[in-house]
């Protein structure tokens, strides 16, 4: 067994033993949630994108998305955090600075550091949200930064500003107000609220040059979406799984005819849907593009069916229907572009019946 294939083991063991049997309280408590990063930490499994001469246990490419279907499927609030951390140490081990590298990267992958990111307006087009200037010494940035998931888990996150010539600029910032930068208060969200999701104001906030990460071009950000398009994917796969497995059991409580043949055609769907996917390294863009909306579709499809079966029980706050539900509402828009809400919503309006063309 390879050092991946063994990791992702350690990885399956954990969300099937010890995240799944706590999935309802991680969706509301913090403090379960920061246990259960923590046991991710303990296993060295929040470096998965981080290279090994930085400390990291960087899974392989076909081991990944697996790993991410795994974390969906059992605890949605746990996926989403870690996956800001997991991206930010990618970001950081792309990045120029050595001096951040040394002093983050080898820690990420047990927790030792945590560090999340605030990049997400930089896909906006129009005005942009925040803008930063150069100055002696680095830059000062001021605007705002709508979203940014971890306050209270994170200590640190990359944050995205918009040069005056337009080019990116990416530093790594405190997630603790301090001179010049504020942060609200955790906002309301009909899913995943525990994660702790906050918007922060910068007024001529000093980033300093030795805190820059990288500086990249503004079309840098939109071609990596590009490029990655499937891989918020794999996150509304591993939804639609959550959604099969409560809809067996309901199976098996209720043991009707109707039960039993949404779950075989639900399951033949989404295992299409996944291989498919697994699959499409060389696709064109528009095929992978097909294939994200389709995931999307599919958890949403998989969360109602549980619903349905479930009944009126769902409507309670801890069934875990009306939790896949709300994270299949989360999973629809995560990591959402233009061309990722269009092939979306024409996933919706699809009324041929068919799966794939």
């Amino acid at each position: 067994m390879t050092g991946s294939s063994a990791l992702l083991t350690i990885a399956r063991d954990y969300f099937e033993n010890i995240v799944a049997p706590a999935a309802g309280e991680i969706d509301r408590s913090p403090v379960a949630l920061r246990e259960a990063l923590r046991g991710m930490g303990d296993r060295s499994l929040l470096a998965l994108k981080v290279p090994e001469k930085w400390g990291g246990n960087p899974l392989d490419a076909g081991d990944f998305p697996e790993f991410q279907i795994l974390a969906a499927r059992y605890s949605g609030a746990l996926a989403f955090l870690q996956t800001q951390h997991q991206s930010a140490g990618g970001f950081l081990a792309a990045g120029h600075n050595e001096m951040l590298q040394r002093a983050y990267l080898p820690y990420l992958a047990r927790g030792e550091k945590l560090v999340g990111v605030g990049f997400s307006q930089l896909r906006r087009s129009g005005e942009p949200p925040l803008r930063a200037f150069p100055v002696t010494g680095g830059y000062q940035l001021t605007g705002e930064v709508p979203w940014i998931t971890g306050r209270g888990f994170f200590e640190a996150f990359i944050i995205g500003a918009t040069l005056p010539d337009g080019r990116a600029l990416y530093g790594l910032v405190p997630l603790a107000d301090d001179a010049g930068i504020r942060f609200g208060e955790p906002m309301q969200l009909i899913a995943l609220g525990v994660t702790n999701t906050v918007k922060a104001t910068l007024n001529r906030y000093f980033l300093a040059e030795e805190r820059v990460v990288k500086i990249e071009s503004a079309a840098a950000i939109h071609e990596n979406d590009r490029h990655n398009v499937l891989h918020h994917g794999f996150y509304s796969i591993g939804c639609a799984l959550a959604g099969l497995d409560v809809l067996r059991e309901v199976y098996r409580q209720k043991r009707t005819e109707s039960i039993a043949n949404a779950l075989e055609r639900l399951e033949e769907d989404v295992n299409l849907c996944r291989q498919k996917m697994r699959d499409a390294s060389e696709a064109s863009f528009e095929e992978k593009l097909f294939l994200r909306g389709r995931a999307i579709e599919l958890a949403g499809l998989c969360a109602r069916a549980a619903v349905i079966a479930s009944g009126g029980a769902a409507n309670s706050i801890d069934h875990p229907a009306g939790r896949v539900y709300r994270e299949a509402l989360m999973f629809s828009v995560s990591g959402q572009t233009l061309a990722v809400m269009e092939a979306g919503l024409e996933r919706l309006l699809s009324r041929d019946g068919r799966c794939y063309t």
